[in-house]
């Protein structure tokens, strides 16, 4: 009986097993369907980075003596010394994407080319049934608590005609597809957050003479990430726990609130942006450009020959236009990526509306019937845990409930006095 599987290895479930490796006295076991680790890898843009950092590595704001730190990782590698001339603090993401892989191929307990199919109740705990992909074995493995960590999916907001699949990329596989969408005639770009600005910032860099460039939202405003130290303090314990106690209605309407600090666009990405504009004007050239806020995408149509019709919608003037592009890139963000065999449980567990399940403070399922063997989740949390759904470095806050709940008394209390302000 092994004491933790996690399912799905992404840098949640990456980050608790290099915690979970100092613990002698807890075994653990995490499978990821990938062959090998990648993290975002068709948004590796060169010349983008974190939008937080270095320090919200894997493991620093719980244990920074651990091995598997950011700065240890350069150490490593023999990078230290440039990394200290660097002198950044957000990092180059494909750096930090190395460093990840990095951790995983350390990690005995991390096994990829493994896919979880079936998790069922035994008697102790869970039975996890996981498929090797490269030879199609079967294995069973018993555990007493499972992590549910298999992240997000694409979120396409229109339906693609299937003749338009070839030509609509989502901004996950953007890489796949940047060679094409330099070359391509016409290109739009759908969304508003930073991996809108960094494809837009992109291809604007690529644009070819005669090029028509794109760029709509449906949101209001190209709205900056903010970064003052005070909205800040929202990303800290102390703030998700005033978040996760406040009654279930209120915490949908804060959601929207958390916008600006969570999805906003860094002012670097937003000043390359309007820079490269401005110096291209300056000799009296107008490029073909389209910036386009309060502008909604409603459908997408395929001409005879191979163009798409996008139908627009400015919503403030309930405005209709349609666009002919050849390309089109939809950075529309992404949605809980739920695995099939999790509908056995849901009649097991509280529900907080139709589409939001409880979870507890420790990131536990609240099952109807009470068990001692945990069925913890990092996946779907906005509507529980607000800024700690998906930030880097709220992830090794996740990661020390976790394991605090699952060594009781052992474990030290997660540091709460996190923040200046008070919530409540």
């Amino acid at each position: 009986m092994i004491d933790v599987i996690g399912i799905g290895i992404g840098p949640a479930n990456l980050g608790l097993a290099a915690l979970l490796e100092e613990y002698e006295d807890v075994s653990c076991c995490f499978f990821e369907q990938e062959t090998e680790f990648a993290w975002h890898p068709g948004m590796l843009i060169k010349g983008t980075d974190l939008q937080v950092s270095f320090l919200a590595d894997l493991v620093t704001m719980a244990n920074p003596r651990s091995r598997y730190t950011f700065l240890n990782y350069l150490h490593e590698s023999n990078r230290l010394h440039r990394f200290y001339t660097f002198e950044q603090f957000d990092i180059p993401r494909r750096e930090f994407n190395v460093y990840l892989s990095w951790v995983a191929g350390e990690l005995d307990s991390c096994q990829f080319g493994m896919k979880v199919e079936e998790v069922t109740d035994c008697q102790g705990g869970y039975l996890v049934k996981v498929r090797r992909l490269k030879d199609g074995s079967l294995s069973e493995y018993r555990a007493k608590h499972v992590v549910l960590g298999t992240g997000s999916k694409p979120m396409i907001p229109v339906d693609v005609p299937d003749a338009a699949l070839p030509y609509v990329t989502h901004s996950s596989r953007y890489l796949e597809q940047q060679k094409e969408l330099h070359e391509a005639e016409a290109v739009t770009v759908i969304g508003s957050g930073q991996s809108a600005a960094e494809i837009f910032l992109d291809l604007l860099q690529h644009q070819k003479k005669g090029q028509q460039l794109s760029w709509f939202t449906r949101s209001s405003e190209f709205r900056e990430l903010e970064t003052a130290e005070l909205g800040q303090e929202l990303f800290t314990p102390k703030y998700v726990e005033y978040f996760h106690s406040l009654p279930y209605e209120e915490r949908m309407n804060t959601l929207p609130r958390l916008t600006g600090l969570r999805n906003g666009i860094d002012a670097s990405t937003l000043s390359r942006i309007y820079q490269e504009l401005y110096h291209r004007s300056v000799s009296g050239e107008e490029p073909s450009v389209i910036i386009q806020p309060m502008t909604e995408l409603e459908a997408i149509q395929v001409e005879e020959n191979q163009s798409l019709k996008l139908h627009l919608k400015q919503w403030q003037l309930k405005k209709e236009k349609s666009i002919t592009v050849d390309r089109v890139v939809l950075a529309t963000g992404y949605k809980p990526n739920i695995p099939a065999w999790f509908s056995a449980y849901e009649p097991l567990i509280e529900w907080e509306s139709e589409e939001h399940f409880k979870v507890t403070e420790d990131f536990r399922l609240v099952f109807k019937d009470k068990r001692p063997h945990h069925f913890f989740t990092f996946t779907h949390l906005d509507h529980s845990h607000g800024t700690a759904a998906t930030n880097l470095k709220l992830s090794i806050y996740r990661n020390q409930k976790v394991i605090q709940t699952i060594r009781g008394g052992k474990e030290a209390p997660v540091k709460q006095e996190t923040a200046f302000q008070q919530f409540e």
